[in-house]
């Protein structure tokens, strides 16, 4: 899922990158900005999470990198 994806879900729910940090269990917006612009990755637990509360399937969230 890209950046804007992901943004475009958040809004769609209008819920702030506050929001999303809380419910991911996160200290801060900033800890859930860099997951949403790709700095971070995303661990499985917080995919769950996110794909349970946008209703996508959680391999939107899996990335998969070949070497």
């Amino acid at each position: 899922m890209t950046s804007e994806e992901l943004i475009r879900l958040r809004k769609r729910k209008s819920k702030t990158q506050k929001d999303m940090a809380d419910m991911l269990g996160l200290s801060t917006a900033s800890a859930y900005f860099k997951k949403e612009m790709g700095d971070s990755p995303i661990t499985l637990k917080e995919a769950m999470i996110l794909s349970n509360f946008f209703n996508v399937p959680i391999s939107n969230f899996i990335i998969s990198k070949s070497t």
